[in-house]
């Protein structure tokens, strides 16, 4: 197999950022030419400002540093769900936001999910997010004896298995427990 040489990239740099010229490669096995071209490396340009969330989403934690669990505010699942931890949570560990509000939006933005996704709890701490299956858990760590050592034993069920679990219900949780008008928290 005889290779021919590329003819060199032309490189090109302009403030910062670094242009490579897609050259033609051509390969020459048994008699038979090929050409490829590269893919051109240098990144897309930037029209829009990134927000970085976790310092737009910083005051949430700056005077109160327990965690928000996001929930649902429309699912009578997840108002009962919400109702369930408020009741077994005496030391007010957690506090609570819908994902439909301002605030659960930015939040959920911060955790790297869409503003309008509203198919799963989630649990926001200063510096990690959970979702699905390990934010109940985390949940669970949160509240009054037993549910503590309910979540130790069940985290030993494998990740996707509990998120097959949880998917299955949050899919169907107003079909089966219903939706209210408002949130009732």
């Amino acid at each position: 197999m005889a290779l021919i040489p590329p003819a060199a990239p032309t490189l090109a740099a302009s403030s910062a950022r670094l242009s490579v010229l897609p050259p033609i490669v051509r390969v020459r096995i048994a008699g038979r030419r090929r050409s490829a071209v590269l893919a051109n490396l240098s990144s897309p340009p930037r029209s829009v400002e990134a927000v970085d969330w976790v310092d737009a989403t910083s005051s949430f934690f700056e005077q109160d540093t327990r965690p928000i669990m996001l929930f649902d505010g429309v699912c009578n699942l997840c108002n009962g769900g919400v109702k369930f931890v408020r009741d077994n949570d005496r030391q007010r560990r957690i506090r609570f936001e819908a994902l439909q509000s301002d605030a659960g939006k930015n939040l959920l933005q911060r955790s790297g999910r869409s503003p309008d996704d509203i198919s799963s709890v989630v649990l926001v701490e200063k510096n990690r997010s959970y979702i699905k299956s390990e934010a109940v858990l985390k949940i669970m760590e949160y509240i009054d004896l037993p549910f503590p050592q309910l979540a130790f034993f069940l985290q030993f069920v494998p990740l996707f298995i509990r998120d097959f679990v949880y998917e299955n219900i949050a899919d169907n949780r107003y079909a089966v427990f219903g939706r209210s008008e408002s949130c009732e928290i």
